[in-house]
């Protein structure tokens, strides 16, 4: 093997190195004779602790500093979290790989003494800085005040208590990944919480023309959540939308056969579109951009037009 040393870029934060450093103990168990290291990069994301990421706005938050990082040769390959990932690559970068999916779920840890989140009173103050996930809980709670959270896992946990708050919302993967075990509350199922594009998986990201490094980390793609998550992401493509808009999509996999049901909403939860389409897992980019234009034309672009706050979506595609 021609490569000896193998750089991996990754955001610091507490999950991002716990992903970072699963993906560098694989490689040394199938690499022995290979020195895998990371190299740290704080992001956009990363700095901005004090505004909601819907605020902020803009795409590649939380991945622009890595990949500037692989253009400039001082990393080879990138690791993700996939609801983070945009759509669109700079030239000459691309998705190589997609892990297996964690548990795609929510989570919502709630305070002491209430042992259901339908148990939740009047009012009740839900910390979560998500607005897919807002959204679809004030559809069916229009009671509940959301209140903006960000930082790692455990502080937003923490802030359960120190902002007197009633409840969180966290992903499972996250909880899951860094042992919080015993923290774990309910699940949401995924037709009560539609879950962001690509939760649960891990992208790792690679230059295209670096032949050698591709089909050294080829073996991390798993075939199924490949399929389900390009399915994902191209109902996200067609709909022109970043990972802070209320936009969800969540695909599984049964044998041949990818179901996607995908979900449109306000930031208030009043309007609420939401489609399951099948078709076989060779069609899923295909898939996913159908699911998208058949919430077009029930009104998805007139609901996204307003979250922008200007015509970012073209009208036009309402004709399809």
């Amino acid at each position: 093997m021609a490569i000896k040393t193998l750089r991996i870029g990754t955001r610091a934060s507490q999950l991002a190195l716990w992903q970072a450093n699963w993906v560098k103990s694989e490689l040394e168990k199938r690499y022995p004779d290979m020195e895998v290291t990371l190299t740290k990069i704080k992001t956009q994301g990363d700095k901005i602790l004090d505004v909601p990421l819907a605020m902020v706005g803009g795409k590649g938050l939380f991945t622009k500093e890595l990949q500037e990082a692989m253009l400039r040769g001082e990393t080879d390959i990138s690791v993700h979290s996939m609801k983070d990932v945009p759509t669109i690559f700079p030239k000459g970068l691309a998705l190589h790989c997609i892990t297996e999916r964690e548990d795609c779920r929510d989570i919502v840890i709630l305070r002491p003494g209430v042992k259901t989140w339908t148990d939740l009173p009047q009012g009740a103050r839900i910390g979560t800085s998500a607005l897919r996930r807002k959204s679809q809980l004030l559809h069916v709670r229009p009671d509940l005040q959301m209140v903006d959270i960000r930082g790692n896992v455990e502080t937003r946990i923490r802030k359960l208590t120190e902002e007197n708050l009633d409840a969180v919302i966290l992903a499972a993967a996250g909880m899951h990944r860094l042992g919080f075990t015993a923290q774990i509350g309910e699940y949401l199922p995924a037709e009560l919480s539609v879950p962001a594009i690509g939760q649960g998986a891990l992208g790792i990201e690679s230059r295209i023309d670096d032949a050698e490094i591709n089909g050294l980390i080829d073996f991390f793609n798993h075939p199924a959540t490949d399929r389900a998550v390009r399915g994902e992401r191209a109902f996200l493509a067609r709909l022109e939308g970043g990972c802070q808009v209320p936009i969800a999509c969540h695909g599984t996999v049964d044998g041949e056969i990818l179901t996607l049901t995908g979900l449109v909403a306000s930031c208030d939860g009043v309007k609420c579109l939401k489609k399951t389409l099948t078709g076989h897992v060779k069609d899923a980019e295909k898939l996913g951009t159908a699911l998208a234009d058949d919430l077009i034309i029930q009104g998805a672009g007139k609901i996204l037009n307003e979250v922008y706050g200007s015509e970012t979506f073209n009208s036009a595609k309402e004709d399809v």
